[in-house]
């Protein structure tokens, strides 16, 4: 007998609860090219200084539980941080990339301290040391990958932990996975208050598992074809190959990513209408680092793309991801409760006794014991424009 999903859907979460005391997985990530010992310029002479090792490899020497936090070009993290402390009051400067998430989506109504923090910290596309040191920050958190990022920061005397978004095949739910282990490290109170790295550890599993019930025995017709669009506008059109999140979000559903030849790594995978034309997709994703929505690709109205011929767009089967705490193509808070979302979207039937909305109120207020308003779930499941922009 098939199980009732939402009947399936209390049991994990109580068990999730009920073992909320347990560690997490404690996941490795993948051996750093380059490894440095990291020690700031000055720190206090107190028990509370730890040495990590971050996700490039190096190890850092900082105060546990830092109190000023500057976060750079790893964008979801303010929005992850923000849940995890249950405040942004520390954050001092992020992004405004990251800021333009937090002001059109729920993080800024729920955590409305994070809507003033600092986003002067870049030089053009590039960040700005100098402005960053005037902060005085504890710490800095950028993206592991820009190795020349960390060095200027340690050139400058400034305490800096590198997270990776990549070092887990751009697996979301590992990922989120491994930065909840990392803030365990810096943030050891909050780690022995809440257990929440442990809880999110197994409530990510328990929907991953749920939806792979469903989806196993799918044979090769019925795999649904999907394209995700990163970016789209009149001047580009960026998808997910094999070495981005598309291509796990597409996997983790049973799903066939059309572009997963497409050599490219990260958002550096542009392709034309001409291709798109050629993998005829069942379904269109839009993530929301785009302005388009559904309806611009049902209109034609964006450039002179023609979309009327795609089989997606005739049977009107594009849809936007939603705006939770952060973009959700991102790995993120809100990653269980997208993987849900997604298998709904591209498999209706399979997962049609699914009421999402449900399931995430309950998600958020279990885990993060936040109540979502029926106004502020609408709004997270269609989100604006604005959201697209990287200003």
């Amino acid at each position: 007998m098939r199980f009732k999903w939402n009947h399936f859907f209390q049991i994990f979460l109580a068990a999730c609860l009920a073992g909320s005391g347990l560690t997490g997985c404690g996941r490795v990530p993948k051996e750093p090219q380059i490894a440095k010992t990291a020690t700031p310029s000055a720190l206090p002479a107190s028990e509370d200084i730890i040495t990590i090792k971050d996700h490039a490899g190096r190890e850092v020497t900082l105060a546990q539980e830092p109190k000023k936090v500057v976060i750079t070009d790893i964008y979801p993290l303010a929005s992850v941080l923000t849940v995890y402390l249950g405040s942004a009051s520390s954050i001092v400067a992020m992004e405004p990339v990251s800021m333009n998430a937090a002001k059109n989506g729920i993080l800024g109504q729920l955590y409305p301290e994070i809507l003033d923090v600092d986003t002067s910290i870049m030089d053009g596309e590039d960040i700005s040391v100098e402005a960053i040191a005037a902060l005085e920050p504890d710490v800095i958190f950028y993206n592991a990958g820009n190795a020349k990022e960390a060095e200027k920061f340690e050139n400058a005397g400034l305490t800096a932990v590198g997270v990776s978004a990549t070092g887990w095949d751009y697996d979301c739910i590992k990922t989120y996975d491994e930065w909840m282990a990392l803030l365990d490290q810096i943030y050891p109170q909050h780690a022995r208050k809440n257990k929440l790295s442990s809880r999110v550890d197994e409530y990510g599993d328990a929907v991953y598992g749920a939806v792979q019930s469903r989806i196993k025995n799918l044979n090769s017709q019925e795999k649904q074809k999907v394209l995700f669009l990163y970016r789209y506008d009149e001047n580009m059109m960026v998808t997910s190959g094999s070495k981005f999140f598309g291509q796990w979000w597409c996997d983790s559903i049973g799903a066939v990513n059309v572009a997963q030849d497409v050599p490219a790594e990260n958002k550096n995978a542009a392709i034309t209408m001409e291709q798109v034309y050629a993998w005829n997709p069942d379904v269109i994703i839009l993530t929301n680092f785009t302005k388009t929505q559904p309806e611009d690709l049902y209109a034609n109205a964006i450039g002179s793309d023609d979309w009327s011929g795609i089989k997606a767009v005739q049977d009107h089967r594009v849809y936007k991801m939603p705006l939770g705490i952060y973009r959700t193509y991102t790995p993120g808070a809100d990653t269980p409760m997208t993987l849900e979302w997604l298998a709904q979207a591209v498999y209706p039937d399979l997962f049609k006794d699914v009421n999402v909305h449900r399931d995430v109120a309950a998600y958020y207020k279990e885990l993060y014991g936040i109540t979502l308003t029926d106004e502020q779930i609408e709004a997270m499941y269609n989100p604006n424009s604005a959201v697209g922009s990287w200003q």
